[in-house]
């Protein structure tokens, strides 16, 4: 790895800014002409295709180029799910790109999807590299994994600095669960049931909630987030969540109602988690989300506050439910 290297700077610091960027419409032919009047850089492995409109479209690997027949659309050669760097990214955050999806290149987006350089291993490293040995190549990605370790260690006084106040929600969310429960001594006692199930209940909307995040913070680890991006995924994390509670709020009213043959108990119950899988899922998008935009570490925080805000909205919904039902 380079000595040079500072993994705080700005990815584009660090970043190739002079590529052949390919049109969708284009045909292997006219690409390969137009590759040969931009000009390559030293050792090209990836090329990347725009769009009308100049946002990049897809990726293509120069293998697939050089074997393809000349009429053939680069868009239908083209892989369209492309792995990203966003332009405020650290070059930090472009080497744990690299170490997570072994790729050798990768673009570096603004926030309307356009180009703006193209980051490579060589960044990491000044070695000239064999990419036909792939033992060498692994051998590579092991280095960079370790020096990532390094780099983002920690002594445990710091690790505790960095952990602990974020653990704090969780402490208020159970503190705050309880007083629920006090405040509603009197509806539990009418409906034993609904504390039997209490925590069913909690545990399905904290994994709900656990999914949504794992998959949000892969995405922000990949690309820069939009509005567009954002509503998009909302809507969609909203329709999973409705049919995951659906699923198991059908279920788990069968068992209760069968069990202690009490309907409207039982009707609270996959009700409740019927919004609570909602909550929980819309808390997954929007809590890490949240942190992104406000420049906090996400990775760290995201998990206390998501399970803190999921619990609190889940039982407020609980018991208030059952007061208004029975």
């Amino acid at each position: 790895m380079a000595e040079h290297a500072h993994f705080q700077d700005s990815v584009l610091a660090h970043a190739r800014k002079e590529f052949a960027l390919l049109r969708e419409a284009m045909t292997v032919e006219e690409a390969l002409a137009a590759i040969r009047e931009h000009g390559i850089g030293e050792r090209i492995i990836y090329f990347y295709v725009a769009d009308a409109e100049g946002r990049l479209a897809g990726v293509l690997p120069t293998r697939r180029l050089l074997s393809a027949s000349p009429e053939v659309k680069l868009g239908e050669l083209m892989v369209r799910r492309v792995v990203t760097v966003p332009e405020s990214a650290s070059l930090l955050d472009a080497l744990e790109l690299f170490v997570l999806y072994k790729f050798f290149a990768f673009p570096i987006i603004d926030r309307e999807r356009k180009v703006v350089g193209i980051i490579d291993i060589s960044s990491f490293t000044e070695e000239v590299l064999d990419f036909t040995e792939p033992e060498k190549v692994n051998d590579m990605f092991e280095t960079l994994g370790f020096h990532i370790t390094q780099l983002r260690g920690a002594s445990p006084y710091k690790a505790f600095r960095l952990r602990f106040p974020w653990l704090l929600a969780t402490v208020a969310s159970g503190t705050t669960a309880a007083i629920l429960a006090g405040l509603f001594e009197a509806t539990l006692k009418r409906a034993m049931i609904l504390s039997f199930f209490l925590a069913l209940v909690l545990a399905l909307a904290e994994a709900v909630s656990i999914q949504s995040m794992t998959l949000t913070l892969q995405a922000l680890r990949a690309m820069q987030p939009t509005w567009k991006w954002f509503w998009n995924n909302a809507r969609r994390e909203i329709v999973i969540a409705i049919m995951i509670g659906l699923g198991c709020g059908a279920l788990v009213f069968g068992i209760a109602w069968l069990w202690r043959g009490a309907a409207l108990a039982a009707g609270v119950i996959g009700t409740t988690i019927i919004g609570g899988t909602l909550i929980a899922s819309v808390s997954g998008l929007v809590v890490p989300s949240a942190l992104h935009a406000l420049k906090l570490d996400p990775k760290i925080a995201a998990g206390p506050i998501t399970l803190a805000l999921a619990d609190v909205l889940t039982v407020t919904l609980y018991f208030s439910l059952a007061r208004w039902l029975l």
